[in-house]
């Protein structure tokens, strides 16, 4: 379930402490109908991550996050509110994760350093004309990514690649879905530079900044010193906030620790087929579900103009088409799929896969063949990925 390393200290327990109540309480696992059936109990139009409530995401209810407006045939950026904790703890990881924090030495995690980056990452003061920010692309009620097939920036421009999720991107090794980032803190700055997204600059954005009487206090009060509002703080605060977002200790975690009641018969087949024939875990492996590493799965193969991916950063002929393996985690929440969005459900998703993806690619993934899944075994999958994302 999605914790967001975060206690809210109104009622002195954790998302991650509420959802073992809740397993807890019911002395048989639901049947997988039985829990569909309880999650249409809920409005899903007041969703939000880790209230002083319980939250509903954290029995499978998938938001739908704000909708784009569309004016003039253009979608237009959100502007999500911050629907997160009052309370952020970073000094814990949830279960099933298995390691610690990458955290930089020239970045120590600090409270006053994450808040400041939260502030920041729903501010539009970071674009060009106050209209998009950060959390526009990354919407907490969508596992921190977005319900269009591609980014929306400023001006309702549109970018070339799907908005991945940033949840536990704290254990990232390369980061974009091109691999051009080596660090949370360079990969915070590009969005505010790029034409199709904040559509500004680090300078300018800095200028804006450093006008706000109140920014100018909490950058002092995050990193000291009378001149501490600088593109280098700007990337450490937005770096520190984006590794407190993690997800973990769902129920197939609690049911790898022991507790066996935590998934239902159809979950427990679907954790099979994904650690046997279904072959997932060649690429999407660990506590995080990703190997970190970048693979050409066939996604896109025969469209005009196709995302050469990884090449992009290396120039490597063998690199491209290759994109970064994406996490498992709260994948059910984080739709449309992809890094061209074009997998609408996860269940497109796994019958791409069940296919072997594109097997007429010859630059395919040697770990991409057909497995030829059974209908029942794709149902059981998705119901494997669905209990990964509570």
């Amino acid at each position: 379930m999605i914790r967001i390393t975060c206690f809210c200290l109104i009622v002195f327990c954790s998302i991650a402490t509420i959802g073992n109540a809740f397993a807890t309480f019911v002395n048989e696992p639901a049947s997988d109908d039985e829990r569909h059936g309880q999650s249409q109990q809920f409005n899903t139009n007041n969703v939000v991550f880790g209230s002083d409530e319980e939250s509903v995401v954290s029995k499978g209810v998938v938001s739908k996050g704000v909708l784009s407006k569309v004016v003039d045939d253009k979608k237009l950026p959100v502007l999500p509110k911050d629907t997160l904790p009052r309370e952020l703890k970073f000094d814990s990881v949830p279960d099933g994760l298995g390691s610690e924090l990458r955290v930089p030495q020239d970045n120590p995690l600090t409270k006053e350093k994450v808040e400041l980056g939260r502030k920041l990452f729903f501010d539009p003061i970071l674009s060009e004309n106050n209209s998009v920010s950060c959390a526009s692309c990354h919407q907490p009620e969508l596992g921190f990514a977005s319900n269009n097939e591609l980014a929306i920036g400023i001006n309702g421009k549109v970018g070339t690649r799907n908005s991945p999720t940033l949840l536990n991107r704290a254990f990232g090794a390369k980061f974009f879905w091109d691999g051009r980032s080596e660090s949370l803190e360079d990969q915070a700055l590009k969005p505010i530079s790029s034409e199709h997204e904040l559509g500004s600059s680090i300078d300018a954005a800095l200028k804006r900044i450093s006008e706000s009487k109140d920014y100018v206090a909490d950058f002092k009060n995050a990193f000291g010193g009378e001149q501490s509002v600088s593109e280098k703080n700007l990337a450490k605060a937005l770096a520190s906030f984006q590794r407190v977002l993690l997800m973990g200790n769902s129920p197939v975690d609690q049911f790898q620790s022991a507790d066996y009641g935590a998934l239902t018969d159809g979950e427990r087949q679907g954790l099979w087929i994904y650690e046997s024939r279904g072959g997932c875990w060649k690429c999407h492996s660990g506590g995080n579900y990703s190997d970190e590493d970048f693979h050409n799965t066939g996604v896109s193969y025969g469209k005009e103009n196709r995302d050469i991916g990884l090449f992009e950063t290396t120039g490597e002929q063998f690199d491209k088409f290759k994109f970064k393996t994406p996490t498992l985690r709260g994948v059910a929440l984080t739709a449309p799929y992809f890094h061209d969005g074009s997998a609408k459900t996860l269940e497109e998703v796994v019958e791409f896969y069940s296919k072997g993806g594109a097997p007429d690619d010859k630059a395919l993934d040697r770990n991409m063949t057909a497995v030829n899944l059974s209908e029942d075994d794709k149902k059981h999958l998705v119901l494997f990925l669905k209990a990964l994302s509570r």
